[in-house]
């Protein structure tokens, strides 16, 4: 598994990728939809698996003395290392951002607070549930698999940028060390559900491409 991971990051992992996560950075613009920060993260994951697809990838790992589903596994691995990593380089822009501006009120959406990060971590989850499970049903559409992917992890994005503004649910879009402390059972659970749901994903895609005829 080392070794087919290290294959992921060196031979499959596009150089977009690893600049999309860094673009967490994007929570020090004001008033901006931070949650388009998790759908770039999403695209460099698109075009890795792209690399993936067009340099034949899963034709390679066939020959390897390697099992069928460990292919698969390594890249569900690689592709949880990769939103995780980016959750992990927006947390000094956040304290950065708040501590900059200790009244910030993102008037288009979420604040830079853990709830920002539990919304994260649901994006990432429906998107890998869609876009892993459908994407290696064939192993060579993932055009498909991500517009599929993209389009209620848009509907969720619009959601969870609303629901703050809903009155009596203020308290989620706040910085102020209560509001956060009260917000971070909702990180804890997100996480369990990520995490959870990254198993499943992953024991799912397993399934399917292990029926897959290449």
């Amino acid at each position: 598994m080392k070794a087919l991971l290290y294959k992921q990051f060196r031979l499959v992992c596009h150089p977009m990728t690893g600049i999309f996560c860094l673009f967490g950075v994007m929570v020090l613009i004001p008033n901006y939809p931070y949650s388009v920060i998790f759908f770039y993260v999403t695209l460099g994951l698109f075009f890795s698996f792209m690399n993936l697809r067009e340099r034949r990838d899963l034709y390679y790992c066939a020959i390897l003395p390697v099992r069928k589903g460990d292919a698969v596994r390594a890249a569900c691995l690689f592709t949880g290392i990769i939103e995780l990593l980016s959750l992990v380089v927006m947390v000094p822009f956040a304290v950065l951002a708040v501590q900059l501006d200790p009244t910030k009120d993102n008037l288009v959406g979420m604040d830079p607070n853990p709830m920002l990060f539990a919304a994260g971590l649901l994006i990432y989850a429906l998107f890998n549930g869609i876009f892993l499970t459908d994407f290696y049903k064939t192993g060579y559409k993932v055009g498909v698999a991500f517009v599929k992917a993209v389009i209620p992890m848009t509907v969720l994005m619009f959601l969870l940028e609303g629901v703050v503004h809903v009155p009596g649910f203020d308290w989620l879009d706040d910085v102020t060390a209560a509001a956060q402390l009260r917000q971070l059972p909702i990180l804890l659970a997100a996480l369990v559900i990520y995490l959870l749901g990254m198993l499943l994903t992953c024991r799912e895609a397993v399934r399917r491409f292990e029926q897959v005829d290449l």
